[in-house]
């Protein structure tokens, strides 16, 4: 279990943009985005910037080529697209723009699911990476899903006093050697 040293840096904010993948929400009612934007500014980090769009390949791989491009952006959370259907397809769209992946990532969030839902976690699959300096998550459409990756991974794992180690002291090197 991750936990926070006494004597840990003071908290350093990161500036993470929340897409959602859904041809079925709009802002009014995308329970899961919000889910991640509550969580990120609670944990003190900076909402860096909002967009929902339809599940479409393009679309998707058009926002996120631009925020790993933005250096105002450190972390990406997208939710949505992340099952086996016909127009499930985020880690198609986003997959190729990863330098690194993180594993492990969606290892432990199916181990967390299936605690919650079962064996039904074998149909999720997010995933994580790296492109560009930028952390980048591929989490599930539902909100419980997104409160489970969020509270129990990436909320932890984005705050610099988690020891013994975090992804949020890793942001100033992630572009050390990639090219």
């Amino acid at each position: 279990m991750p936990h926070t040293a006494p004597d840990s840096p003071t908290p350093q904010p990161l500036r993470i943009a929340v897409l959602t993948i859904s041809d079925s929400r709009d802002f009014a009612s995308d329970r899961s985005g919000d889910a991640l934007r509550d969580g990120l500014e609670a944990a003190g980090h900076v909402l860096a910037d909002r967009e929902l769009v339809p599940d479409d390949m393009f679309d998707i791989r058009a926002v996120v080529s631009r925020w790993i491009a933005d250096p105002e952006v450190d972390c990406i959370l997208s939710t949505g697209g992340t099952g086996i259907t016909g127009r499930d397809g985020t880690p198609e769209a986003i997959g190729p723009l990863l330098i690194r992946s993180i594993d492990g990532f969606g290892e432990l969030f199916r181990h967390y699911s299936l605690e919650e839902i079962g064996p039904s976690t074998i149909q999720s699959r997010a995933f994580a990476g790296v492109a560009n300096a930028t952390l980048v998550f591929g989490l599930p459409g539902s909100t419980g899903a997104c409160r489970t990756a969020w509270n129990r991974i990436l909320k932890p794992q984005l705050d610099v006093r988690t020891r013994p180690c975090n992804f949020a002291t890793l942001v100033p090197r992630l572009n050390d050697d990639q090219g």
